[in-house]
Parts: C-alpha cells; sequence; structure tokens
C-alpha cells in the first residue's frame, strides 16, 4: 500500500500558514480546524517549515508571556520530512517512528499536495487489517 491510497481516503486538503503569522493566530487556526500541526508555507505549494502543538509547548517553555506574540517562523521546524504519494506506507510509518514525528507533508513534483498524520496512517492500517481478516474469515467459511 501506498501513501497515495491514504490521500485517496483522506482528501488532498492541506491547512497552511504564514510564516510570519502570529503564534496566536496559529493557535485558533489549530482549534478552529481541530487539527495538530499546520505546514508552514507563503503560498500553500512550497513548504518553508512545519509547526505543531508541540512546538508551542516548547515555546511556552522559552518565550513564556511572550509567547501570542512570536511569529510562527521563530517556533517552526525547518528542516521538514516529507514523503511522495508512491512511498509505501511501511516506509512511511518506520520514517514517523525513527525520527518521532506525527506528520509528514506530502509532496509531488516539488509541490505541497498533501499531509499524512500518525492518525491517517493508524486508521488506514486498520482498515486493511479488517479488510484481511474478512477475507480470511470468508475463506474459511468457503472450505467448510
Amino acid at each position: 500500500m501506498k501513501v497515495a491510497d491514504i490521500l485517496e481516503s483522506k482528501g488532498r486538503h492541506v491547512v497552511t500558514i504564514a510564516p510570519s503569522e502570529t503564534i496566536k493566530a496559529l493557535s485558533s487556526q489549530l482549534r478552529r480546524e481541530r487539527i495538530g500541526a499546520v505546514v508552514v508555507s507563503e503560498d500553500a505549494k512550497s513548504i518553508e517549515g512545519i509547526i505543531s502543538e508541540r512546538d508551542i509547548a516548547r515555546g511556552l517553555d522559552v518565550h513564556d508571556a511572550d509567547l501570542p506574540e512570536k511569529k510562527v517562523e521563530d517556533l517552526m521546524t525547518r528542516s521538514v520530512f516529507t514523503c511522495t504519494p508512491e512511498d509505501a506506507i511501511s516506509n512511511l510509518m518506520k520514517l514517523m517512528t525513527d525520527k518521532r514525528i506525527r506528520h509528514v507533508p506530502v509532496v509531488e513534483d516539488q509541490e505541497l499536495i498533501g499531509l499524512v498524520s500518525i492518525g491517517d496512517v493508524v486508521k488506514f492500517r486498520l482498515e486493511e487489517l479488517q479488510l484481511e481478516a474478512n477475507v480470511m474469515r470468508d475463506i474459511a467459511i468457503a472450505k467448510r
């Protein structure tokens, strides 16, 4: 199975934020969208960074009361691990585990086309396992 299979199921919509936005604006966006991370991009096609709830928590420790007015670019992760639609889901799972990351942008022809979270991977894998169990059950019933 490939990353493209997850995107086919969940869609390709990616929430982005400009690096010049404030952490307060980011926090509002995360709450409104009910998500845990946002790709940082000026044009919603390129990737300048990624910022998550974890980055906000770390920023609170460093910036304290000044945090809401800090810029996204002050806290974002600049070196972003990405994948392509053709990457195997098993490789994506390994990347997420090895790098301890929960969100991976999907790029094609150097353009942002999706975002896969660990929740998306788990959901897809559970559906895949359920399908396999159903097939095995049907085979067992047919052999009776």
